[in-house]
């Protein structure tokens, strides 16, 4: 992974699940859940797992007896994941890459990943990785967010930070949404050698009764804060008074409705036919 991007450590993983989870990673989370229970799997990989949003409900989602090995590549991530209720049933947590994969060719019946893929340098090769431990027949399910046009809490922060360091400004929040492009993840995932892809955009109006802590999660809850902090220049303190200013106005307050857009994909492993 781009470790750089993808440092998720610290203080950071906390003020992730607390200020950004509810409002832009939890809905999703539930959908992504309910793509899974619906092909029946009984032993599902999640990668790039974070603090054990999708975890949580994959676990609300799927029986009982379903296995899920989640992990990540920060293993302060999932510490904050270790201590939500319900991931003690049947629910292993492990640090592992994504692009290397400790596990056996064959193993699972889905792997799981929303919104990491965008963190992976090398993306041909972790649909690879997927399709090797995946059993024939086996389905992964990823989601990446699509562009700032379209989510416009991230081209507002984008843009607060690129006017405010107008001199090599921190380019955190052009990692997450630089997979909004469709047809070279379609190409990737089919010359890795998925078949049945299918690819669904999904939106979603959020309503946020306080933009407080989702303003505080975009500053401090990822590594931006660490970018910020090596630049000389405002401190994150009053970034973030003005970031939730603008959210306020563009959204409006009590309660904010704040449009999201994220794209699902589904891809097989295809099955020998002899």
């Amino acid at each position: 992974m781009d470790r750089n991007s993808a440092a998720f450590v610290g203080s950071i993983p906390e003020l992730y699940d607390r200020g950004l989870g509810p409002v832009i990673f939890a809905d999703f989370a539930e959908q992504m859940a309910e793509r899974v229970a619906a092909t029946s799997p009984e032993i599902v990989l999640e990668t790039a797992a974070g603090t054990g949003i999708v975890t949580q409900a994959l676990r609300r989602r799927l029986p009982e007896a379903t296995r899920i090995i989640a992990t990540d590549l920060n293993p302060p991530m999932l510490e904050i994941a270790r201590s939500k209720p319900g991931l003690d049933r049947q629910v292993t947590l492990q640090t592992a890459d994504a692009q290397n994969l400790p596990f056996d060719d064959g193993t699972f019946d889905a792997i799981i990943c929303q919104f990491g893929l965008m963190f992976f340098p090398d993306k041909l090769h972790s649909f690879g990785e997927a399709l090797r431990v995946l059993k024939p027949g086996g389905h992964y399910h990823f989601s990446v967010w699509d562009a700032h046009r379209y989510n416009g809490f991230a081209r507002i922060v984008d843009g607060l930070v690129r006017e405010t360091f107008p001199v090599d400004p921190p380019a955190f929040y052009a990692v997450p949404f630089s997979c909004a492009a469709i047809d070279p993840l379609k190409a990737m995932v089919l010359d890795a050698g998925f078949a049945d892809l299918r690819i669904s955009v999904v939106t979603l109006d959020k309503i946020v009764d306080d933009l407080e802590p989702f303003s505080r999660g975009l500053i401090f809850g990822n590594p931006l804060i660490d970018q910020i902090r090596a630049r000389n220049g405002p401190s994150p303190e009053a970034m973030q008074a003005k970031l939730l200013a603008l959210l306020q106005a563009e959204f409006g307050s009590g309660p904010a409705i704040m449009p999201l857009q994220t794209i699902f994909y589904r891809a097989s492993k295809p099955v020998a036919l002899f």
